[in-house]
């Protein structure tokens, strides 16, 4: 239940991210809002998973879900840069968050 709570935690970062820069510097209201909302939503999340997960493991695995999703929506959504070095990057930060859900105890 703890690892379900932290993946959600982590698209809710996700989506934090998008919403924020949606919000042009808070001046758009609704995705001002919303990433208001995604934000507390995912830190709450978080803090319910790391009842249970070590804070090490639960807190680098949330930002890497964060990290890894919102680099590639960029790439998809946004025209970002789609660079080898750049997808190999994420890889590794892919890699590591398996690596750790692997390796974890709780």
């Amino acid at each position: 239940m703890a690892w379900t709570l932290l993946v959600l935690a982590g698209v809710l970062e996700i989506a934090f991210a998008c919403f924020l820069k949606a919000s042009a510097g808070f001046t758009q209201p609704w995705p001002a809002l919303l990433t208001v909302v995604t934000g507390l939503s995912s830190v709450v999340l978080l803090a319910s998973a790391l009842r249970t997960l070590p804070v090490g493991t639960g807190y680098a695995v949330w930002t890497g879900i964060g990290a890894a999703g919102t680099a590639i929506l960029g790439i998809v959504m946004l025209g970002e840069s789609a660079a080898p070095s750049r997808m190999l990057c994420v890889g590794l930060i892919l890699a590591g968050v398996i690596g750790l859900k692997l390796v974890s105890t709780g």
